[in-house]
């Protein structure tokens, strides 16, 4: 939990437009990208955003697909949160922070329809393709929901499909990538006192009161996940979408260069 003189620093910095690491209102940390960086996946990668990185990976399974939608493959995403990357995490099953998390990553790709999911069909009502991302926390410092999403992006755009052959899923020499449509990315503002700041550290999220993650897709937002104790107004959601919109053209240069 954070120290009563660090709330305070937070929030005297913050009536200035001021931050603890420096950083204006508006402002995201460095972001780094590196993809291929599991060699059993058919898809990965690795995003570092300030001081928080995320592990993402992708798997493709052979499975059965839904009775509501049979000619459509399967998409499921996970998040878990390692008590190595900070120590308030625990291990075990899945918590509501780990699962809120994950709800908005798999949100933005259904929603944003990053994944042609029509495409991994095999055999409608039989065979289709599962896409598995799995998101793992290696540190943690604030804003997972930004480096999960560029990660799981990352790693679902250079993702290989499987080869079926003779019903056995061959995973060596992999050539085809998997369906996917476009590009999306999520920006998370916290209110803090009476300001809105994008890209929280740890501590400005023990500071805050509310948080808006938006997801972001050609300008178009796909995805909303409001959390905290205070609501926000409407002046204030206007002014995030702006900004959010802003944003995901900045972050998705990050994307393109891969």
């Amino acid at each position: 939990m954070m120290n009563n003189v660090t709330l305070k620093n937070i929030l005297e910095l913050l009536k200035d437009g001021k931050r603890l690491d420096g950083r204006k209102i508006d402002e995201f940390r460095d972001i780094e990208i590196e993809t291929n960086v599991i060699s059993k996946a058919e898809g990965s990668a690795r995003v570092k955003l300030g001081k928080t990185e995320v592990l993402v990976g992708v798997k493709v399974n052979l499975g059965k697909p839904y009775p509501d939608s049979p000619d459509k493959g399967v998409l499921m995403t996970g998040l878990e949160l390692s008590p190595m990357s900070c120590s308030e995490f625990e291990s075990g099953p899945p918590r509501e922070k780990a699962i809120e998390i994950s709800r908005v990553i798999d949100r933005t790709i259904r929603e944003g329809k990053i994944i042609e999911v029509s495409k991994l069909c095999i055999e409608a009502g039989e065979k289709v393709w599962m896409v598995f991302v799995d998101v793992y926390t290696m540190n943690f410092d604030g804003n997972l929901i930004d480096a999960a999403t560029l990660g799981a992006m990352a790693a679902l755009m250079t993702a290989k499909l499987p080869r079926l052959e003779n019903d056995e899923v061959i995973r060596t020499d992999l050539k085809e990538s998997l369906p996917v449509n476009g590009l999306a990315v999520a920006s998370t503002f916290l209110k803090v006192g009476d300001k809105i700041i994008v890209d929280p550290t740890k501590d400005e999220e023990d500071a805050s009161v509310s948080r808006l993650a938006v997801g972001i897709k050609d300008g178009n937002i796909v995805a909303l996940q409001m959390g905290g104790d205070l609501g926000i107004s409407d002046k204030e959601l206007d002014d995030i979408l702006e900004r959010a919109i802003k944003h995901s053209k900045k972050l998705l240069k990050y994307l393109k260069k891969k």
